[in-house]
């Protein structure tokens, strides 16, 4: 199961197949925003890690170009973060298997990561969040890269 990534995520081309994603944000001042029923959440400058899953018509391409556009209908607690702030790495599988939560535990792992919001994108499991506030995004996508290796 490769793991795959775009640095520029304008210009991807992912998969109408199904996957498990990462989107990198990169918030370049203090942000609060309005996630659902969340409510008003305060976000610190840096790099924060966000982890989907899509297994929906379209599959990685529709969720991950979704998410790329500012100009959207806000659903998921992850569309008020993407409409105020760019997402500047793509990283992905295609898998049926619903792997997020086990990156979002592995994520955790990694020295200075934190929950900047409980709750957030996890409201259909028991993680904490599926937002995570990554102070080395180095370090993050080469856990990522490492547990996709064969």
């Amino acid at each position: 199961m490769p793991l795959h990534s775009k640095l520029s995520p304008q210009n991807s081309e992912l998969p109408a197949a199904p996957g498990t994603y990462a989107l990198l944000i990169g918030v370049e001042a203090p942000l609060v925003i309005r996630a659902g029923r969340l409510g008003e959440i305060s976000l610190d400058a840096g790099r924060y890690v966000y982890i989907g899953s899509a297994h929906g018509p379209g599959g990685l391409a529709a969720r991950v170009e979704r998410h790329l556009r500012r100009e959207k209908r806000l659903h998921w607690h992850i569309d008020a973060l993407t409409a105020a702030a760019p997402v500047v790495e793509v990283w992905w599988v295609e898998t049926v298997e619903r792997l997020e939560c086990a990156w979002a535990r592995a994520l955790l792992t990694l020295p200075g990561v934190s929950v900047p919001a409980r709750g957030f994108g996890s409201s259909d499991c028991a993680c904490p969040a599926h937002l995570l506030r990554a102070p080395d995004p180095a370090a993050a996508r080469d856990l990522w890269i490492a547990s996709h290796q064969p």
